[in-house]
């Protein structure tokens, strides 16, 4: 096209030339009127005018003319290129010799960006829009520019390997560079480059290899950039000698590697999990005064990122930062992204907090995983909070951020709060897609509001969005826990008419989904007419059976599913577990332990714990001991819940020694007993040592089990474990059922005086102390304090003190 910027001067010659050529074109451009080129006229005018006159003229047009004219324009390449335009926008059909007229205009003038424009439309231009094939062309190209500069025909050839390479058409941009050898030049470096980084980018790191060692038998010289993309081809592949050689050889090129081959190298071990050895070359290229950039650092800590070495990581900031390197953005980023991944959240935040202090302005994608990292942890109002907190500093917030804030209000149950999030979106000019949709559809299925679901569901509809299988899948779960059978079919029809086929998940939440609703017939039903049943619909069946407290079908079907060599999911068989311990069929939860551990399938550590509670609390030690062993076993460490569950039931059967044996293994496999484990402990010595002749708990005690007391006691203090009101009053209760009062009552002065409050079972086990002595005096001072505290008092203690007074015949004080 041609713009109203053209000089007034150039304007007249281009008449004058179309003068000149009148009478051999038949063209009648002459006539064309004056107004066209007035400098003043727009360049709306002006094109439409030029159009128009190529357009009335276009029949009088062939080939031989338009090279012509394009030759004629060679000294004003802005007229000719518009000329070009112009014809074929009017419907002339351009042909090898007028494109190669106009190529060779634009690589005389070195105008490389409206050369490619030019290619990149031709290579992209639909079948049929031209009857020539590219080689035709630059054929006839290179015919005629014999005797051109040759850097021209290497512009044309470089042009043609961009446009190629764009449309990722790679064997036809290496047949080009190829070509140039044939004709005695050499190709430019600058598109080697570009095609051999654009393979890498494709994943043909074998085709850019071998394209560069036959670049260079060709008499290539590759210069720093070249050599860089091939440590990083080499890198891609593992290749580590190879990318050595690529060093050498620019060493003995004398090409000075920059500071980009060096991070290119160091990002390659990191992302073949070799963080610490590029940390050590990072270390060793310092050392030597090499360019080391901010970007090789930043690759060593995102690989100790992903390796989870995340204090290896924070130690290269630290050194970055002792070497005088800033760290950005970037560095930061990985480093609370690797920590949210953890779920450490404090250090993440510490880290957030110093990256703010530093003046390293933050960014979306940091504070969507600090907010994702508290809905994981379950501080989902937290997450809302902190969103709030961010917006109202003005930090900019994506579509991610805001997802994850409706997530975490719909499952607050504030659907309500979420969509007026997503009206504030629209009002931001935001653009809402079918995860905002299908999270909020979510959060009303969830509530039990498919009305407004399903008011979503159109809306998102009516938006242009398609929904996705996902959505299907969350409308399909929510009518079915509702038990809408006939919306559900309704729904499935919907998805195969979108072209949506259900998929497991689309299966296992109708089975469930209808178990939850009590519609166990209707699932099963579903479930039995599945024509490829997998492994994940029975396991689907097993947690619908499980939610509808269908146990004995749910292990029955575990049962047939294990005969077969198959077994489901980890989290169904701990659902059924945990059902079978809650109903206290414990043998049978044992018999689905023991037939995962012969699928050699580990059950999780939960799951043991789970059933070691179940046999603890029946007193069933026997089984509760096969099971901890199993676990030890399967080389898992106890925890201390687990640990002090197996003490106390030995505990409750009397098993005095065994308990001890667990405690002692506990502390040997470096597991802290913590107050709940020595209360549990200290109470089975103390039943152990009222069954046996009392003594005071002292020092020169000769019992056995008050020394035992005594040194748990001790340990305990020792270990600065503070013992809190029910430690206290368990052995408070065991030195009064001892008649040893004394003890009792140092006892009970002793937790007063580290700040304890007495309860109502303190007391009373005081109080019955001194009914059984008929201490009526002590009695009643204990009752004073108790009632100046607000402490209730235990009826049958209170009864028995006035049948003491009334025997006396005292009255008793109110």
């Amino acid at each position: 096209m041609l713009v109203s910027a053209l000089r007034y001067v150039s304007s007249r010659k281009f008449i004058k030339h179309c003068h000149s050529i009148r009478l051999n074109s038949g063209l009648a451009l002459a006539q064309l009127s004056p107004t066209l080129y007035d400098p003043v006229a727009d360049e709306q005018t002006v094109n439409t005018h030029y159009k128009s006159s190529v357009g009335d003229h276009l029949c009088d047009l062939n080939t031989v003319k338009v090279v012509g004219i394009l030759d004629s324009l060679k000294k004003e390449p802005k007229m000719a290129l518009s000329f070009f335009c112009q014809l074929k926008e009017s419907g002339f059909r351009h042909d090898v010799a007028t494109y190669a007229a106009i190529i060779r205009i634009l690589c005389y003038w070195g105008l490389e960006r409206r050369l490619d424009s030019i290619l990149v439309e031709l290579i992209g231009s639909k079948e049929g829009q031209h009857d020539f094939k590219i080689s035709d062309l630059f054929e006839a190209l290179a015919d005629g520019m014999v005797g051109e500069r040759p850097n021209l025909l290497i512009l044309a050839f470089d042009a043609l390997v961009k446009a190629y390479v764009s449309f990722g058409m790679f064997d036809e941009a290496t047949d080009v560079l190829f070509q140039t050898k044939r004709r005695g030049i050499v190709p430019h470096i600058l598109s080697c480059n570009f095609l051999l980084n654009r393979l890498i980018g494709h994943g043909k790191v074998d085709m850019a290899v071998a394209i560069y060692q036959q670049l260079k038998r060709l008499g290539l010289t590759p210069n720093d950039y070249t050599y860089t993309i091939m440590i990083k081809a080499f890198c891609g592949k593992g290749n580590w000698k190879e990318v050595v050689n690529v060093f050498q050889e620019m060493e003995e090129a004398g090409v000075t590697p920059n500071a980009f081959a060096y991070s290119t190298y160091i990002e390659g071990l990191c992302l073949h999990q070799q963080s610490e050895l590029a940390y050590e070359m990072l270390q060793a290229w310092r050392g030597a005064k090499r360019p080391i950039n901010i970007f090789a650092y930043t690759a060593v800590i995102r690989g100790f990122c992903i390796e989870t070495k995340l204090e290896e990581a924070e130690g290269v900031l630290l050194d970055m930062k002792k070497q005088g390197v800033a760290p950005d953005v970037y560095i930061y980023g990985a480093l609370i992204r690797g920590y949210c991944k953890t779920r450490n959240l404090l250090k993440a935040l510490d880290l957030y907090d110093d990256m703010v202090s530093e003046g390293v302005k933050t960014n979306c994608v940091i504070l969507s995983s600090i907010l994702q990292c508290l809905c994981q942890m379950g501080m989902v109002s937290k997450a809302v909070e902190q969103f709030k907190y961010f917006k109202d500093l003005g930090i900019f917030l994506d579509e991610v951020s805001y997802n994850i804030v409706v997530d975490a209000l719909c499952k607050l149950g504030k659907v309500e709060e979420a969509k007026d999030l997503l009206d504030e979106m629209k009002g931001k000019q935001m653009v809402l897609d079918v995860v905002h949709y299908t999270t909020l559809i979510s959060g009303y299925c969830l509530k039990g509001d498919l009305v407004d679901a399903k008011k979503i569901f159109y809306e998102m509809k009516e938006k242009g969005f398609q929904p996705d299988i996902i959505t299907y899948n969350i409308l399909a779960g929510g009518f079915c826990r509702k038990g809408l059978t006939q919306e559900v079919d309704e729904l499935l029809d919907n998805m195969k008419a979108q072209g949506l086929k259900p998929n497991t998940c689309t299966h296992n939440m109708i089975i469930e989904g209808l178990c939850i609703a009590g519609k166990v017939k209707e699932a099963e039903s579903h479930f039995n007419d599945l024509e490829d049943k997998c492994l994940d619909n029975s396991a689907a069946m097993v947690n619908g059976y499980c939610e509808a407290n269908y146990t004995r079908k749910a292990y029955d079907l575990f049962v047939r599913l294990s005969k077969q060599g198959d077994l489901v999911k980890q989290a169904s068989c701990f659902k059924l577990l945990s059902n079978l311990c809650k109903e206290g069929d414990n043998d049978r939860a044992l018999v689905l332990l023991e037939t995962m551990l012969s699928l050699d399938v580990d059950p999780s550590k939960i799951m043991y714990s789970k059933l070691i509670a179940s046999f603890c609390q029946a007193g069933d030690m026997k089984k509760a001991q096969r099971v901890f062993d199993a676990l030890v076993g399967r080389g898992f460490t106890p925890d201390i819940i687990t640990y002090t569950l197996m003490i106390n039931g030995y505990c409750r059967v009397n098993c005095l020694r065994k308990a001890c044996d667990i405690f002692n293994d506990m502390k040997e496999r470096g597991i802290k007993p913590d107050v709940i484990t020595y209360t549990v402990l200290l109470d089975g010595h103390s039943k152990k040592y009222l069954r046996k002749a009392p003594c005071p708990l002292d020092a020169s005690g000769s019992k056995e089990e008050g020394m035992h007391l005594l040194a748990l006691w001790s340990e305990m203090k020792e270990m600065e474990i503070r013992p809190d009101v029910i430690c206290y009053t368990i052995l408070i209760d065991g030195q009064c059922k001892a008649e040893n009062l004394q003890d009792a009552i140092s006892l009970f002065e002793e937790m007063i005086d580290s700040g304890l409050e007495p309860d109502t079972v303190t007391y009373t086990a005081l109080l019955s102390d001194c009914c059984r002595r008929e201490d009526v005096d002590r009695a009643v001072t204990l009752i004073d304090e108790m009632s100046s505290k607000g402490i209730k008092t235990d009826a049958h203690i209170m009864s028995t003190i006035y049948g003491i007074l009334k025997a006396r015949k005292v009255h008793f004080r109110q």
